[in-house]
Parts: C-alpha cells; structure tokens; sequence
C-alpha cells in the first residue's frame, strides 16, 4: 500500500497536468464537499456571472463565466473554519464532526435557487455517494439579491440560512424571512453611519449611485430617508443596472458620468454600486475630462475594499475615498492555512473549484489571477479582506455551537434524528465564541458589530485600502477615531459640498418654492428679530418690552430706560413756558374779568373769552404730562386734554369769527341766512362733541396712529374755519375786528402742526413727547399773544381808546365807507353822540341776533 504523502503528492500532480486543457464549461457542476454527521451548505459567488443565451426554448443549466477570486476565497474561508470547527473541543468532546457542501452560485438568483432546490441532488461534483445526508443550514450568499431569492426557498423547510454580506433592511423582516440570519450588520446602520459622517463633515449636498437591485434600491431608500432627516438634501441619483451584460448598462453609466460632471458642486458622492461599476464609471468619468480629484466618494461596503475599481488609474486621479466595511478579525490564521493550501495537506479531488483554480491560463499579476511566477497563495492572499473571512468564520462558529448545543441531549450520528428547523432554534438561542469574545444574534437574526471606517491611501503607487480611520458605534451612532489615521479623515472635512453657503447669525434661510431645502438665500433678521446661530430657518422674537435689536441681529440688546424726565434741561424749559403760560391766562382772565363792561372786552368776545382762557389752562397742563416715566393712563390723559381743550379753544374762536361776520355783513341775502345758522353754544357742543367721539375711539385702539392723526386734523378742520372767517372780515372796523388776529393765530397754528407731522414721524427716542409738548405750546402761546395781549395792552396802557366814544368814532367812519352810494350818507354828516352810538352797535349786533335791543329802535 502506498503511503498517503505520495496519494496526495499524485492528486496535485495530476490536477497540474488537466490545468492546461481546461474551460469554464468543464466546471460548471463544481462543488467543494467533506463529510460529517452535520452537513452545511455553502453558497459563493465563484464565478462572476453566467454565460448569456439568447435564445433559449428549454430548460438549460448555464456555463458560469468569469472566475471570481474574491468569491473562490470566501469559499476557502469556509472550508478552513469547517475544518477549525472539527479541532475545537466544542464538536470533539462530542465526537461530531462538521461537513460542507459548497456551490457556486455564479452571481446570477437563478443558479442559486436550482442551487438550493432540496428537491435537487445536492452532493458536490467528487461526491458520488447515491444517500447524501440532508443539509441542516446554509451560509450565503454575498448578494442580497440573491439571499433574498434563497430564503424564500428554504423557508419551505425552515432551513436556517446564515449570509457573511447580504445586507438589504428587508432581510431583518422575521415575518417574511423566518430561517434568514447574517452576522452583518442591516443596511439601515450604514445608510445612518454615512449620514452621521456627512452631518459632522457639514456635507449637505451630495450625490448617489446606487445598483438597481434589492441591496441598492433598499440601500438607496435607506439613506434618502435618513439624509432628509438630519438635513442633507440628494442633488441627484443615478441607477445603474444589476448586471453589467445589460443592454442599458452603458448608456446608464454614461448618464451617470454626464450627471457628475454637470453636478459639479456636488462634491461628494455616495455610492452603493459594485465594485466593475464603479470601475466604468472611474473611466468614463476620465474620458469626459472631469474633475475626479476634487471630490470624496463615500464607499458602501460592497466596494469599499475593493481597489480594483482604479482599474490603470491611481488613487489621486480619483480623488478621495472613504469606505465603510464590517468589522474584522484575526487574518493571520487563515492566511497560514492560505500558505499551505498547494502543500500535500489539500485534496484536490473534494475541491473543484481549487481544481480550477490551478487550471486558470496565465495571466498578468494585475489582473488578479495566476501567472507562471507568482505563487498561487499570494493571489489568494491578495484577495482575502480581514472582515469577509470574519464573517465567514462567525456563521461556522454560530452553526457549530448549536449543533453542540442539540448534539448534547440527543445522538447526532444517527442520521434523520436531527432536523434544520432545531437548528434554526438552536441558533437564534445560543451564545457562541469567537476569538475570545462572545456573540448573539438579535431579535431581528443580525450580528451588529459596527463599521470600520477607511481612508484609502497611495503610499509609493500601493494603495491602501483597509487603513481604518474611524469605528462606528451604531448603540450611540457616534465614531471613535483610530489613533494616527485620524488626520486623513478630519482632513477632508475642509471639502465643501453645499447647495448655498451657510447663513451667518442675524441671517435666516429663506427657502425658494419647489427648491432643495438645502438650495436658499440669507436674509436678514428684521428690526427687533434675530439669530444666534448659524443656518436657522427663522428668525426669533426679542422680548419688545425689555429687548430691542437692529435688522440683522444675531441677538437682543436689554432696553435701558430713557424717557423726558423732570431733570432734563430741555424739559424743565418746557415746563418752565408751560407754566408762564398758565400765569399768564390767570392773569389775563383776572383782567377781562375786572372789565368785562369796557368795549375791549366785550369786542373781545365777553364770556367766550373766559371760555377759551379757560380752555388754554387745560391746554397748557396737558404738556407738563409729557415729562416724566410714561404710564399708559398718562399717555392717555395728555392726548386725551390737549385735543378736548384746543378743540373748545378753536370752537369758541370760530363763534368769535362768525358773530364779527354776521355783526358787520351788509348783504342781507348772507345775513339772513348766516343769522339762523348762528347759535353759539350749540355749535360749540356740537364741535366738542364731536371731538370726544375721536377721543373716545383712540382710547378703545390705544396708540392708534390714525385715530391720533384724525384728532390732529379735527382741529385743523375747525382752524381752517377760523382762517376762512377771519381772512372774511379781515376790513371791519379796527377797533371792533379781531378778523386779523384770528388770522394770524390760525395760521401759526397750521403752520406749527403742519411741521411737527414730518417731525414726529421720523423722531425716536426720548425726545419724541417733546416734539408734540413744543407745538402745543406755540399754538397755545400763539392764540394768547394774538387773542389777549393787544386787548390787555389797550386795557392798561392805551385807557382812552377802550370808552365808547372812541368805539362810536371807528364804528361811524367804517359806516360811512359802507354806504357811501346810498342817501345815508347825507344824513351821516357828523359823529353821532354816546347815545346813537350804543343804539346803533346795538342794532348791529341784533341784527347778528346777539343783541336785546328792541326792534322798534332800530327801525
């Protein structure tokens, strides 16, 4: 008998000699088999697709094409961590052992559901046997796509599955995927890991390419969900087809290029295609002559290790990558097993996918596979990633603990005593081991380890690409830098990629209609509004009565307390001529009213000249309520006296004005008519009255701008009356007119109020109730000078022109005048006496109806 080094030196030897006739075609039926009491299905992409048909009448089993050396080395991970398994003590204690069946599913559903068909033979191309034990759970596949199809066939059987890479969020649905488990994270926790990473980099306008598949779309979705919600708006999507042998393939890559190149502020895209995808799109985008090197691409984990996608380009010509990968393990163990898998240790003959492998045609070390002068283990260590293998060797270590678990109450040698959907429990309860740490499936069957963080690096033309920069901790979504790589990630922080520039405090976005939410312009705050930090999308209120704050403010300014006060020189002036102005009144009313039977007096109006003293008192008190810390009853009292008070002053002023009219009218026709219109007291009230109603109305709408400007021009209104009637008798007799004092006194009046309007309106401040408190006091100090002053003048120093002689000479010589062409004048020859004189300005007033003169006098 032969010893078993030269069997196993002849295998090697033989497959060698087969290397150089060997096709594609030949292996199509591969697999990689070993016995065991428990049997485990695998499923790896070994080939990159199938060979296309297009004319297809029957069923058919397709040729795989393409070999896959990341999907042969997965395959390989397997076998070394079945093979790891049976020399731990949890299976030897129990003198079980594992075996595998491994399939290749040439990344295409179809493979993999005829595959994964139980009703199909499931031993492996070496394996002859008729009686195959029955598959209790099956590791795979890498595509979503893939392992979604294959769940739902072995939920017929509640075959456990368990997936080293499918990460589609539908796949945690319990519901709908019952057998399915991964020791992957769900999309969902990639999708918020690459959101926290664009919210902490400030990236908020950003681009996706996606594959259109269950992984993409779900991915896509995913992501768009989470991005809105933190404030990170999508500039663009950009689909490419699932397969690259598809007709649209590369018109949508072209559209995909187009839309990056014309994007050209969008300087950071997110990308969940695959790794030749991204391949294309590198190259198309170098052949358009867009700008590669500006920008960052967030790799998904289906391409974030893989640095085939730079084709013959080199890393700057891209720009910067940062990929997000599942966490890993210790490499060095299955990098040894990698080392001595060409050694007498490997049975060809249970493996023909390493059966192929060797039969690869040589090729450039580039390319990834096999050449005359390269060791065929460093190919494969070229194309092992730390995480994949981990992943891997967590599915066989959770497979293998619940066989423990279930192979120590009952005899798992005996075939049939076992059945997958005890595995499936078994699973979903057991807690395994793992290089020293333990690990669990959650509620929804996924193992959530995080993400590693890369920055992939040239260093001398070698690129790297599993420099971690980061770990993502997905309990409080938040990253932990690596110690020594955290410059290269906060580096690319200083890239912008924004739809419009941040507003700066004092500024609030204002959002176009139809418009990206992160696409708007900065506006300034408006006056006592503001913002306090930057991109706020509206801007806050200051507290009005304590707070004030200019337009554009980034914050509110405490309100110190200024008014008129009592100590303000300017005010004390005022109070000092308001109160000179009460002195005054008092006086001049002590005065007419010593005599009040002199003609001035009685000229002067007799009891409607107490009336408007009277009336310029409360006129006068109302400005001294403009000093001093306002108060709403003070704001109303000032307002509320001044308008009452000047409006009675007027009304009785406009009364003077039409009883001096109707006393020397000589045209009866106006006389007649102006005489039943005259009633004094009547039209006072009326005029007051009238005035109350607008001060009433103000009071109801305090501080009301119009109501306060319809007061202001009540008076006007009446002034202008005044002036009208006054201008009128403007040539009466002199002694006995007041026409042009009334005249005068109305139009400073009109004239003052005139210019305080344009003043109030555009003074702020302290000073603004000393605005009003001046007018009122010139219009109160006008109608004194012009009513009272002359009259008091005439009454103390110019004695001999207020007896009635003097009157009865002015009152003769202006009837003289009036009647020069009428036969009266014949009879007016010479001043009358005394006596004519009072029955004739008797006459005069009755016939103004303010006279009690009998009718027959006067005849």
């Amino acid at each position: 008998m032969a010893p078993m080094g030269d069997v196993l030196h002849l295998l090697v030897i033989l497959s060698l000699l087969e290397k150089g006739n060997a096709k594609v075609g030949d292996f199509k039926a591969a697999g990689a088999t070993a016995p065991g009491d428990i049997i485990i299905g695998g499923l790896f992409p070994i080939h990159e697709g199938v060979e296309e048909s297009p004319n297809i009448s029957a069923p058919h089993e397709p040729q795989c094409a393409r070999f896959n050396m990341d999907g042969f080395t997965q395959a390989l991970a397997m076998i070394h961590a079945v093979e790891s398994a049976n020399r731990s003590p949890v299976l030897t204690t129990l003198g079980i052992s594992l075996g595998y069946r491994i399939h290749d599913s040439c990344s295409d559903v179809t493979t993999a559901l005829r595959a994964s068909d139980p009703t199909m033979d499931c031993g492996g191309g070496a394996n002859t046997s008729n009686s195959s034990p029955p598959i209790m759970a099956v590791i795979g596949a890498s595509s979503s796509e893939i392992s979604i199809s294959v769940a739902r066939q072995l939920n017929l059987k509640l075959i456990p599955q368990i997936s080293y890479a499918s990460t589609a969020i539908i796949l945690s649905d319990k519901n709908r995927f019952p057998a399915f488990l991964r020791t992957v994270p769900s999309d969902v926790y990639q999708t918020q890991a690459m959101v926290q990473l664009l919210s902490d980099s400030k990236w908020t306008w950003v681009g996706v390419v996606t594959t259109d598949g269950d992984y993409g779309r779900s991915a896509l979705d995913s992501f768009v969900s989470q991005a809105t919600a933190s404030g990170i708006c999508v500039a663009f999507k950009e689909i490419l087809p699932n397969s690259l042998t598809s007709p649209d393939s590369e018109s949508a890559i072209s559209q995909a290029a187009t839309t990056l190149q014309l994007n050209h502020n969008v300087k950071v895209v997110v990308s969940f295609a695959k790794p030749t995808q991204m391949m294309y799109l590198y190259q198309k985008l170098r052949s358009l002559g867009s700008g590669l090197g500006e920008r960052v691409w967030v790799a998904s984990d289906s391409w974030s290790s893989s640095k085939e996608v730079l084709g013959e380009m080199d890393l700057p010509d891209i720009g910067n990558v940062v990929g997000f990968s599942f966490k890993r393990g210790n490499l060095a163990p299955f990098h040894r097993y990698l080392m001595n898998l060409s050694d007498i240790n490997d049975v060809i003959g249970n493996n023909s996918f390493l059966k192929e492998f060797y039969s690869l045609p040589n090729r450039s070390e580039n390319s990834g596979v096999l050449s005359s002068s390269t060791v065929p283990a460093e190919i494969l260590l070229n194309n092992s990633y730390a995480n994949v293998v981990f992943n891997v060797e967590m599915a066989v270590s959770a497979i293998a603990h619940a066989v423990a678990d279930i192979c120590s109450k009952k005899d798992c040698k005996t075939p049939g005593t076992v059945q997958p959907w005890e595995v499936l429990g078994a699973l979903k309860d057991s807690c395994f081991e793992l290089e020293g740490k333990s690990y669990t499936f959650d509620q929804k069957g996924d193992i959530n380890l995080g993400y590693d963080v890369t920055v992939w690096r040239s260093v001398r033309g070698v690129i790297n690409v599993h420099d971690v920069a980061a770990e993502y901790h997905p309990n409080n979504n938040s990253f932990s830098y690596t110690s020594g790589n955290t410059k290269n990630l906060t580096d690319l922080r200083d890239v912008v990629s924004v739809c419009s520039p941040s507003c700066e405090p004092g500024k609030f976005k204002k959002i176009a209609q139809g418009q990206h939410t992160c696409c708007y312009e900065c506006i300034n705050c408006t006056e006592n509004h503001y913002s306090n930090n930057t991109d706020m999308d509206q801007c806050l209120s200051c507290e009005t009565k304590r707070e004030w704050s200019l337009e554009g403010s980034s914050g509110c300014t405490h309100k110190t307390l200024e008014f008129f006060s009592w100590q303000d020189g300017f005010a004390v002036a005022l109070l000092t001529l308001a109160a000179l102005g009460i002195i005054l009144v008092l006086l001049v009313g002590a005065l007419f009213l010593h005599h009040h039977q002199t003609p001035v007096v009685r000229a002067a109006g007799g009891p409607f000249s107490q009336i408007i003293l009277l009336s310029l008192v409360g006129s006068f008190v109302s400005a001294v309520f403009f000093v001093g810390h306002p108060s709403s009853l003070q704001c109303k009292v000032r307002q509320v006296l001044f308008g009452l008070s000047f409006t009675l002053c007027v009304s009785c002023i406009l009364v003077k004005s039409l009883k001096i009219l109707l006393a020397f009218q000589l045209n009866p026709d106006r006389k007649n008519v102006l005489r039943r219109l005259y009633q004094p007291y009547a039209i006072i009230c009326l005029c007051v009255a009238l005035q109350v109603i607008t001060c009433t109305l103000w009071l109801c709408d305090e501080g009301s701008q119009v109501a306060f400007g319809v007061m202001l021009c009540y008076i006007a209104v009446l002034a202008l009356v005044c002036f009208a009637c006054a201008f009128k008798g403007r040539k009466l007799p002199q002694k006995y007119n007041e026409a042009r004092f009334i005249t005068f006194s109305m139009l400073l009046y009109l004239m003052s109020w005139l210019i305080f309007v344009p003043v109030y309106v555009t003074t702020s401040g302290k000073y603004l109730p000393a605005v009003e408190m001046v007018v009122i006091l010139i219009s109160n100090y006008g109608i004194l000078s012009c009513h009272f002053f002359p009259k008091c003048y005439v009454i103390l120093f110019k004695k001999e022109h207020n007896t009635k002689s003097a009157f009865m000479k002015n009152v003769f010589e202006y009837s003289r005048k009036g009647i020069t062409d009428s036969s009266s004048v014949s009879e007016i020859s010479s001043p009358p006496d005394e006596h004519t004189y009072a029955v004739y300005l008797g006459c005069r007033e009755r016939a103004a109806g303010i006279s009690p003169v009998p009718k027959h006098m006067c005849l």
